[in-house]
């Protein structure tokens, strides 16, 4: 197995597959090679939908070798550390590979651990998490009877921020269409501030939000999960003139303790697990110091090591982490490659923080929230040209695109390095 490579890409997700797919479109002589320990590559946008019973989860899953690029070599490994001074890669099995240019794309990892209680909750199927086991998730919908249907997350970064509210509504719409409604109490608890950052988008998801009956919660953070009482322990984090007031006897059985500290019981649970970049990512030089990639916003490009790139969810951007944000990254970080590789300057800082969340408020129902780095609502006008409407309303044409469409442009485009 060769040792070198001219380009070295950490990761065989969509971010890893699609620049080097893209590179070797533009040049397919490139000597690329991909780090990627998985046999299994997911779909996961669609696990929102398994995890509602109206996706097959099969439907999600195709073998990396089937979408690893023609001309790349294929590196069964995991990568372990970097020597970027030397420009070198240290991984589990293969030894050291050293390159030319390197792209970090691994995606983050799930950390459960950093809420006390949750990996037992996961592990003994009293939470579920489309974000692990889907499958789990839509049968824990099945079976719900009644109660305090309890959806969060936490105060770290998570792909696809929207994920952990779009099965609450699907959820809501699940209880209704099946005679649940008067019997179930939807409670979406979240750290942060306001249903969503973009005004367009925000006002109609509090819509949505009155229209299921959900009990919003902002600014609650999850800390513990009390598997035997089945409560969930919350930090309240709001600043002090947002002090939060719980009535005792309240109907969602809520107790608070102190000023910060509210218990809430549950009979379902779904969660978003804390997430971070992987352990030898955030642990080496070449992360910022929350434990992100430290790559420039705009272009990419890490901010000392000017051969290095990372995109993807591992890259410390301050947009949300979805494959929709990869979809505008990859040119960028393929065009600045090229250049280099050209003995010229990496000056295309074109990336603006696009990144979408196809946001499902039922089924059959969507909205399509479209931003950038400062939450402006930036619909794409090749889509609206396509759907003919407003995107910040819901309607049944975004469910198909997001059932059918999206999944159809991922596996044929996106994954074959073609313009989307």
């Amino acid at each position: 197995m060769k040792s070198h490579y001219q380009i070295l890409v950490i990761g065989g997700g969509t971010a890893g597959i699609m620049t080097a797919a893209q590179m070797l479109r533009k040049n397919a002589k490139l000597d690329i090679a991909i780090i990627e320990p998985s046999e299994t590559h997911y779909y996961q946008p669609a696990w929102t939908l398994v995890g509602a019973g109206d996706y097959e989860f099969d439907k999600t899953v195709r073998a990396t070798a089937d979408i690893m690029p023609k001309g790349v070599d294929w590196i069964k490994d995991r990568a372990t550390g970097f020597d970027p001074e030397n420009n070198l890669v240290s991984t589990l099995e293969s030894g050291n590979i050293t390159y030319d240019y390197l792209v970090v794309a691994t995606g983050l990892v799930m950390e459960p651990g950093m809420i006390k209680g949750l990996p037992e909750a996961l592990e003994q199927g009293v939470a579920c998490s489309n974000y692990i086991n889907p499958e789990h998730t839509w049968e824990t919908l099945r079976n719900f009877k009644g109660g305090n249907a309890l959806f969060t997350q936490p105060t770290t970064p998570i792909k696809c921020g929207g994920a952990p509210q779009k099965i609450a509504y699907l959820a809501a719409d699940y209880f209704r269409k099946n005679g649940l409604k008067d019997k179930a109490n939807v409670i979406f608890a979240t750290p942060g501030t306001v249903i969503f950052g973009v005004k367009e988008i925000r006002e109609t998801l509090m819509h949505v939000i009155d229209r299921y009956g959900i009990h919003f919660k902002p600014f609650y953070a999850p800390k513990e999960i009390d598997i035997e009482n089945r409560i969930v322990h919350f930090s309240h984090t709001a600043p002090d003139e947002n002090t939060c007031v719980i009535n005792e006897d309240n109907d969602l059985g809520e107790k608070m303790y102190g000023d910060v500290d509210i218990h809430v019981p549950f009979d379902m649970l779904h969660l978003a697990p804390p997430q971070a970049a992987p352990k030898f990512v955030r642990e080496s030089v070449l992360s910022n110091d929350a434990g992100w990639l430290d790559v420039d916003h705009h272009s990419m490009q890490h901010k000392k090591y000017p051969n290095i790139f990372g995109l993807g969810d591992v890259a410390g951007l301050p947009t949300a982490k979805t494959g929709a944000a990869v979809r505008k990254q990859v040119p960028v970080v393929v065009d600045n490659l090229v250049k280099l590789m050209a003995d010229k300057t990496a000056d295309n800082h074109s990336y603006n923080g696009y990144s979408s969340c196809p946001l499902v408020t039922g089924y059959g129902k969507m909205t399509l929230a479209e931003f950038d780095y400062k939450n402006n609502f930036i619909p794409d006008p090749k889509l609206k040209r396509m759907l003919v409407f407003n995107s910040a309303k819901e309607h049944w044409r975004l469910y198909m695109f997001k059932k059918y469409g999206l999944p159809y442009l991922y596996w044929n485009k996106m994954m074959k390095g073609k313009k989307v």
